[in-house]
């Protein structure tokens, strides 16, 4: 199979396009996941924290059955 130079060189730029481009989302990707991630941290620093029942019938235990 013989490919012309002109063939060749529109091949490797087109590769180099598509690589840009993947780049780029994968770049848009992180930054849209860090932007979730901060709002999740957020989220739950805000909440008031609560102590766990450790006496008592309330709260204290766990009904399984299988």
């Amino acid at each position: 199979m013989s490919m012309s130079v002109e063939a060749t060189v529109g091949a490797a730029v087109a590769l180099q396009n598509f690589n840009v481009h993947q780049e780029a989302q994968a770049n848009l990707l992180r930054k849209t996941l860090d932007i979730k991630t901060q709002l999740v941290t957020d989220v739950l620093a805000s909440m008031p924290s609560t102590t766990l029942a450790t006496s008592g019938t309330v709260g204290t235990n766990v009904n399984t059955y299988a």
